[in-house]
């Protein structure tokens, strides 16, 4: 028994081992990333709240520009999912009034008003993916109209749905990291694989080209960006502006990581055939040596995303980077950012947390991607 239970063992060792060596380098990378559980909930994290960035509008129930004085700073809304013990989503209507003695507009439930809350329901009209024409959303209210009667995040000072702010906010900070990222991608692979290829003069202007990007400070920098942007620049022209800009800055680190494996590669054998047989150089770069460090890429990548979001963030919270009536995390923070605020109305701080939760996401996977980069490491 003992004996068939050794030959059972080296008979799967040895199918173990035949599989991985004849696996490709993605399939290895693939089998070491999903040992890594972090990242993958960070993946499956990053990934719900890309569609999110898809259905935004879909999610929000209500016209996140839509402004009402009456439903000012209202608290966030339970939906009560009970009714007389039987499964009945609803909510209460609520009552405003203004209290006497601090003045403050405080809003009570009515418990003999029930709105039912229904899936699918109608209401603002938007183009779904930017194309198809509908005003159905996932939630919304049945007999009323879903922006004057539900509130699962509250108000903000004009009375606008936090709810639906955050859902359009979220779908412009991710977007923005997102191509602000390609754009850095795309640059710091260009003249980090020109320096590392080229070498010589070329080489020098680069990296001297780095050096002064890196040495300028980030904060006063930003502050004369802000002080320059024009103050009538629509929405989209800001939007391009803030992409681009972070991503001439954001790029430069990338080109120190990609010269410095070009350097390495240009001498291996398979870049000398590629020349020897009349292959461009740029042709080189991107169809034989990029393809090599692939791996590496994506999770320098991964990794710089949480950058280009956070620096969004801070600048659009401290008012240097996208204004109002743009929708971004940093824009919805700036309704906290006085003690009186936080102490009178704490729901308004609630962007802060998808930020926190999609940050962490990233760096978690950021990790697993570096550690799966290289399978054949123990």
């Amino acid at each position: 028994m003992a004996e068939t239970r050794i030959a059972r063992d080296e008979a799967a060792t040895t199918v173990t081992e035949e599989r991985i060596w004849v696996a490709s380098q993605w399939q290895l990378i693939w089998w070491r990333f999903r040992k890594h559980r972090l990242a993958m909930a960070g993946g499956i994290v990053i990934l719900l709240s890309y569609l999110v960035v898809i259905g935004a509008d879909f999610l929000a129930y209500s016209d996140p520009t839509a402004s009402d004085a009456n439903r000012s700073l209202m608290p966030p809304q339970a939906i009560r999912w009970l009714d007389d013990g039987r499964l009945s989503p609803h909510v209460l209507a609520l009552k405003g009034r203004r209290d006497p003695v601090t003045l403050k507009r405080v809003y009570e439930p009515d418990p003999n008003k029930k709105l039912p809350v229904i899936l699918f329901a109608q209401g603002f009209e938007y183009k779904f993916l930017g194309v198809i024409p509908t005003d159905r959303h996932l939630i919304g209210v049945e007999g009323a109209r879903a922006e004057e009667s539900i509130f699962i995040l509250g108000t903000d000072q004009l009375g606008r749905d936090l709810w639906s702010r955050l859902m359009r906010g979220t779908q412009t900070s991710l977007t923005i990291g997102l191509v602000g990222v390609a754009l850095s991608l795309f640059l710091g692979i260009l003249f980090g694989g020109l320096s590392g290829s080229y070498g010589g003069v070329l080489d020098t202007v680069i990296q001297r080209i780095i050096e002064v990007l890196r040495s300028i400070p980030t904060i006063p920098l930003w502050m004369g960006l802000g002080a320059a942007m024009p103050r009538d620049w629509e929405i989209t022209k800001v939007y391009l502006a803030i992409t681009v800009i972070l991503s001439l800055i954001g790029w430069t680190e990338l080109a120190r990581v990609v010269r410095g494996r070009f350097l390495s590669l240009r001498q291996e054998d398979f870049v000398l055939a590629a020349e020897f047989v009349g292959c461009s150089r740029m042709r080189i770069i991107f169809r034989h040596m990029v393809p090599s460090f692939l791996s590496h890429i994506i999770a320098a990548t991964t990794l710089a995303l949480p950058a280009m979001i956070i620096s969004e963030t801070s600048l659009s919270f401290v008012g240097l980077g996208l204004r109002p009536p743009a929708i971004s995390w940093g824009v919805l923070l700036q309704n906290a950012q006085t003690i009186q605020a936080l102490a009178l109305s704490p729901w308004l701080l609630i962007p802060a947390i998808p930020v926190i939760i999609a940050i962490l996401a990233l760096n978690f996977l950021g990790d697993g991607l570096r550690d799966a980069a290289d399978p054949y490491e123990v």
